[in-house]
């Protein structure tokens, strides 16, 4: 599979600043579900719940494949401990989806010289985070990065890590498993409730054309169980109706900018009422509408 062009918007530092001072929805943290661990099929199990995003792991032959881990080290033990129910093997490699704070922080809390394995950009990001409200733990940078593919065998299990273009973030990397036909998607699927379309992080170099080039991608391996970022299993059908909403509405953004309308105008237009959410450390994380806004009317 040949990764195709990168599709990245860069932001003004202007464009930014407007984009913060828009009105915003501040993120009420209630506690989080207990962590669950689901089996799946072919050795292969998720996991949600706890403090943090969908976690997942493999248990192969003398050692246990973990995809994501949690927001805080608390979280990671529990789950560190529900994988010790389920095997004796250790945790020899993590592979991170992307950058985000609640699908790496946890990592503090896993045994040390494990391979840790993220995309090119995830690594940077990663490593910008040090300066950032959330860092991520300094003794556990990515030692093995992936440019756009890798076919690979890792404790006896045959799995593709694949990225297309940055999507949600610049460092997306999908992990596929073809002979169980699964997938984990990390944030390219976030299934939770009132999220139609997708999160994109403009800060990251996240792209909405890009998201869609990587649905499609996704859409193309030969899977039947999609493991998301957030929220429940989903199916082929469920992928295919997100990505036909994320195109639609996207190009009905790009044509009311094409005709001038500000960004409150086409809010209305759409009647669209959705706010900027506000994570408790003061993290903006802004609306499609606002994403795509911005794609389309960017100065080159």
């Amino acid at each position: 599979m040949k990764a195709q062009k990168s599709v990245a918007f860069k932001f003004s530092l202007a464009m930014i600043v407007a984009l913060l001072s828009l009105p915003v929805l501040v993120f009420a943290q209630g506690p989080p579900m207990p962590l669950t661990v689901k089996p799946l099929h072919g050795g292969v199990y998720w996991s949600s719940g706890g403090d943090g995003g969908n976690t997942g792991f493999i248990v192969g032959k003398g050692g246990v494949i973990v995809i994501d881990a949690k927001t805080t080290p608390a979280s990671a033990r529990d789950f560190l401990a529900q994988i010790a129910k389920v095997t004796s093997e250790p945790v020899t490699t993590v592979i991170l989806t992307h950058s985000d704070a609640d699908h790496v922080n946890g990592l503090a809390a896993f045994p040390k010289g494990m391979t840790i394995i993220a995309q090119e950009g995830c690594k940077k990001e990663i490593e910008e985070s040090l300066t950032g409200p959330e860092p991520s733990p300094r003794d556990y940078f990515p030692n093995h990065t992936v440019k756009n593919k890798e076919v690979t065998t890792i404790d006896g299990v045959r799995l593709e890590l694949l990225h297309w273009v940055p999507a949600h973030t610049s460092g997306d990397l999908i992990t596929y498993l073809p002979a169980q036909k699964i997938v984990f998607t990390g944030d390219i699927v976030a299934a939770m409730p009132g999220q139609m379309y997708t999160g994109i992080h403009p800060a990251k170099h996240g792209s909405s054309a890009g998201w869609i080039e990587t649905m499609k991608g996704i859409l193309a391996l030969d899977a039947d169980t999609f493991v998301p970022g957030h929220g429940d299993l989903q199916t082929r059908a469920d992928l295919e109706a997100r990505l036909a909403r994320v195109e639609q509405r996207r190009a009905q953004i790009f044509q009311l900018a094409a005709q001038g309308k500000s960004l409150d105008q086409v809010k209305q237009a759409l009647n669209d009422t959705s706010k900027d959410t506000v994570l408790p450390n003061g993290l903006v994380f802004p609306t499609f509408t606002e994403v795509v806004y911005m794609e389309a009317t960017k100065k080159n």
